[in-house]
């Protein structure tokens, strides 16, 4: 017998990408929760570690407090958002509900970013297509510490250390 959460699962849509001309360094998530997905925005639950950590990563340029600003203040650090997942069927957020996915066009993306050297992954459902991305981009590819909540043996602390590190090793002042 199907589980039931399977059989009644929305298809869901992710969001648009957020890069740019000078984008350096691609930050790819698995798919928005639930609560992004109803904001429209990227990193919305306010539990989600994200704007926090690059907020503390560059003190020296506050972080705005509205999304399209931030999403700028991203963009200024040469940094781009978006998913692995263009849409999946998923009931809550958790990415072990994610089920029939379908993977973005990243080939179509690297045309937008001319001077894109490397994509990280935020977490482990987004790492497992780290090959794919770094042959179809042709940069490195790198594992992120994840910043959900659902990462809670990872101290906020670490987490930070692991994204300065990682952002660092792509030649961003951090």
């Amino acid at each position: 017998m199907a589980d039931a959460r399977e059989e009644s699962s929305p298809v869901l849509y992710g969001l648009p990408p957020v890069v740019g001309a000078e984008t350096r360094v691609l930050i790819l998530g698995s798919f928005p929760g639930a609560a992004s997905l109803g904001a429209r925005q990227y990193y919305a639950y306010p539990r989600n570690h994200f704007w926090p950590i690059l907020a503390q990563l560059w003190p020296q340029y506050p972080q705005p407090p509205d999304y399209a600003g931030r999403c700028e203040w991203l963009l200024a650090r040469g940094l781009g958002l978006w998913d692995v997942y263009a849409s999946c069927e998923r009931a809550g957020s958790l990415d072990s509900a994610i089920r029939n996915a379908t993977v973005n066009d990243f080939a179509a993306l690297k045309a937008h970013c001319p001077q894109l050297v490397a994509a990280a992954h935020n977490g482990g459902e987004s790492f497992r297509h780290a090959k794919s991305v770094q042959a179809i981009l042709g940069l490195p590819v790198y594992r992120l510490p994840s910043t959900s909540p659902a990462n809670a043996s990872w101290s906020m602390q670490r987490k930070l250390e692991g994204w300065r590190e990682v952002l660092r090793h792509c030649g961003l002042p951090v």
